[in-house]
């Protein structure tokens, strides 16, 4: 069995082994996401690309992050301290209504976008490279059940700055992490800025 069957099985036994997230309360989540909104928006939708879009993403991913933050196994410095004083149901309020909002879609570099689609698809089999849309799914909606975010529409720049995260072990402590490091390793500089790019115009 190659290694990119075997990275493949391992994602899928991944994405149905998620955990039940509790519902939370969108119209208490609104009013809880005030602070939230100089980094991502109002609704969601950040204005800078370092930071990510969190509008139409899954409450379980968005749950397990803010816990990851919390807990310490996922570190930076502006989330990790907003993440300190949140209850579980602050963080239930949270992800449901940014769940909720709508996500502004950007777009693919056409430079890029073949490329990226080779990526995102079919991998590299020739390095071991699985293919994103494995846990992803085909248009980048995620597997919320299993807490794979949403990636479509996201940033380039801040997929390309959470791959590179990934490949150097700076973004680490879950599960999924220890999957998506054994992928970005083996992933050039060149396939990172492609899928990137292709991801933003996922739509």
């Amino acid at each position: 069995m190659n290694r990119l069957i075997a990275a493949g099985l391992m994602l899928v036994g991944l994405c149905v082994a998620g955990s039940a997230v509790a519902a939370g309360n969108p119209e208490a989540g609104q009013q809880k996401a005030a602070p939230c909104a100089a980094c991502h928006g109002l609704d969601g939708n950040s204005t800078n690309g370092q930071w990510p879009k969190l509008a139409g993403q899954s409450p379980e991913y968005i749950v397990g992050q803010l816990k990851a933050f919390k807990e310490g196994k996922r570190q930076n410095a502006l989330m990790s301290p907003m993440a300190m004083g949140l209850s579980d149901e602050d963080m239930a309020d949270l992800a449901a209504y940014f769940a909720q909002q709508r996500p502004q879609v950007g777009g693919a570099d056409p430079a890029l976008a073949d490329a990226g689609a080779k990526v995102y698809r079919g991998g590299n089999k020739e390095s071991g490279v699985s293919a994103c849309m494995a846990c992803h799914g085909p248009r980048g909606s995620g597997n919320g059940p299993a807490g794979y975010p949403r990636i479509a529409g996201q940033h380039a720049a801040y997929t390309k700055l959470q791959l590179e995260a990934y490949r150097t072990g700076t973004r680490a402590g879950t599960p999924a992490s220890q999957i998506m490091k054994s992928i970005a390793t083996r992933m050039s500089n060149q396939e990172i800025e492609a899928v990137s790019s292709y991801i933003e115009g996922l739509h």
